[in-house]
């Protein structure tokens, strides 16, 4: 179990090798987290549609990147996961 652990969770990109679950923000983070408080005050018109459109473009540069550049399986999977639930997202509404 240790040794599963290990290759989903190491930073492969340290010597030590620690388990990264979590990171602190990059920009597309930043950017869908702050765009995402602001769509709780404009939610309507012109301002709330670009709004919207605004996460989800940051959503997917977050994505992509950590599917493309993630430090270990875990973050390129969750990367993935995340551009899935993305698109099922906007094709349902």
């Amino acid at each position: 179990m240790r040794r599963a652990l290990d290759w989903l969770l190491a930073d492969r990109t340290r010597a030590d090798r620690r388990w990264t679950v979590a990171q602190w923000p990059n920009v597309a983070a930043w950017v869908f987290l702050a765009l995402t408080l602001v769509r709780q005050v404009v939610d309507e018109g012109p301002w709330g549609t670009a709004v919207f459109v605004g996460t989800r473009v940051a959503l997917v540069w977050w994505a992509g990147d950590e599917l493309l550049r993630g430090v270990n399986p875990f973050r390129r999977l969750l990367g993935a996961g995340v551009l899935v639930s993305t698109a099922v997202g906007l094709l349902v509404s």
